[in-house]
């Protein structure tokens, strides 16, 4: 253990911001780094996944078994949550999402190089599966890391909604960087895109957490940890010990989730097969409306990460799950024009209601927990809406669409799970301007 982190708990108010600033940097890079590697897959699996490793369906069978190896990643992702919660409340916050990078960076370049049917039968799927499975472990270990790296480098209570905001901030980055360089290599003839373009994006996740694991070397733990550390408060089991004593809070997040996972996925992977096969709608420009939603988020995730530390954490995020209900319906009315200009505009505004409870997420789900089992109590609130939500969303879309032949059926289903996130949200505690330090703040 270095002498700089011994003297964590004695670093001067510049030093502290010092800290403060790359830690932040460390877990949006980080976060961007992993969501790149778990989005490209999406992207990819919308467009020629279905093809290229089960031809021998229909279209849309295709499409729907596609997206359920897109679903195994969300089942993945609370076992991550379980193994790397554990982890990061006994070891620490650093050293876990070095761990979960690394893990991540493998799993998605080896997918580079996986067989296609034509080359193996099934057995390609079947690995590409497994490898899925990996990218859902890590990415499920990654989330409750990157926000508490950056949450409790925070001093005092102000602003933690706005510095949680920031590893938020880095899934739009990772959603720009998988659909800029999938369009890129989609401008290569439809044989070679389908041949091996498609997996450039894959072998480039390499360089990146090359780049992220070097940044995230650099941090020290957070004074948090270090603290519980100092004080014997650290837990031999803390998942089951979270389980044990903050089971409402772990179920209440999971469902106050629901709206704004669900509807992320349908309007950004499964829009994709939507546009194609059902609008005919070129798939450069579908990719590029996606790409326009995800640089607007730049703005609007820290926007509504600081506007929640001013109105309070609830409110913001009451409002979004309302505004993403309303949405859903004028999204997929604009959709149905089949109008170029009216289908960029929905795109484009399509993640601004979910933005407006992604903001504040971070900080409304990890402050629900006490300090010595907050990675593995966040951790799993938050990655059990895989489950129920981001994962199957792309395939019930699938299906709704398939069975009712309307996009108004798939805004039904949004509004569905935007009501619900609502209820499971009043439910929970605010602890806007709050001690999340202390049992005592818990009681």
């Amino acid at each position: 253990m270095s002498t700089a982190e011994d003297a964590v708990g004695t670093l001067s108010d510049a030093e502290h911001r010092k800290q403060l600033r790359r830690a932040v940097v460390a877990s949006t890079i980080g976060t961007a780094i992993e969501w790149y590697d778990f989005f490209i897959y999406g992207i990819v699996a919308a467009l020629v996944f279905g093809k290229l490793f089960f031809p021998e369906s229909e279209p849309l069978t295709g499409t729907l078994l596609a997206f359920s190896t897109f679903f195994i990643g969300f089942i993945a992702r609370p076992v991550g949550a379980a193994i790397f919660g554990h982890y990061g409340d006994r070891i620490g916050r650093k050293a876990t999402l070095v761990a979960t990078l690394i893990i991540m960076g493998i799993s998605t370049f080896l997918i580079a190089i996986v067989p296609t049917y034509e080359t193996i039968g099934m057995w390609g799927a079947v690995i590409l599966t497994i490898l899925r499975f990996a990218q859902g472990i890590g990415v499920g270990g990654e989330w409750g890391g990157a926000v508490l790296m950056s949450m409790e480098w925070a001093k005092g209570n102000e602003n933690r909604g706005f510095i949680a905001s920031w590893p938020q901030f880095g899934v739009p980055v990772g959603l720009f960087l998988g659909n800029l360089v999938v369009l890129g290599v989609s401008l290569m003839t439809q044989d070679a895109f389908e041949t091996w373009g498609w997996r450039i994006p894959f072998v480039l996740s390499f360089l990146l957490v090359v780049v992220g694991l070097y940044i995230r070397l650099g941090v020290l733990e957070t004074p948090t940890f270090r603290k519980m550390q100092a004080e014997n408060k650290i837990e031999e089991a803390p998942m089951l010990k979270v389980i044990k004593e903050q089971p409402k809070e772990i179920i209440v997040s999971a469902f106050a989730r629901m709206g704004e996972n669900a509807s992320f996925y349908i309007f950004t992977a499964f829009v994709l097969a939507y546009g194609t096969q059902q609008l005919s709608v070129d798939r450069d420009f579908l990719l590029r409306g996606v790409l326009f939603a995800s640089v607007l988020s730049f703005i609007w995730i820290p926007l509504f990460g600081w506007l929640s530390d001013r109105i309070g954490r609830k409110k913001m995020y009451l409002i979004g799950a309302a505004a993403t209900a309303v949405f859903a319906f004028i999204y997929f009315a604009m959709m149905g024009t089949g109008s170029p200009t009216l289908i960029l505009i929905a795109i484009a505004l399509s993640l601004l209601p979910h933005n407006m409870m992604y903001g504040p997420q971070a900080a409304l789900i990890a402050e629900s927990f006490k300090g010595n089992l907050r990675y593995s109590g966040s951790s799993l609130g938050y990655q059990l809406t895989s489950i129920i939500a981001g994962g199957p969303a792309p395939i019930i879309a699938t299906f709704l669409l398939a069975q009712y032949n309307t996009g108004y059926a798939v805004a039904f289903y949004v509004a569905f799970c935007a009501g619900i996130s609502f209820v499971s949200t009043l439910l929970l505690r605010d602890f806007t301007n709050k001690g999340i330090e202390t049992d005592q703040d818990y009681a």
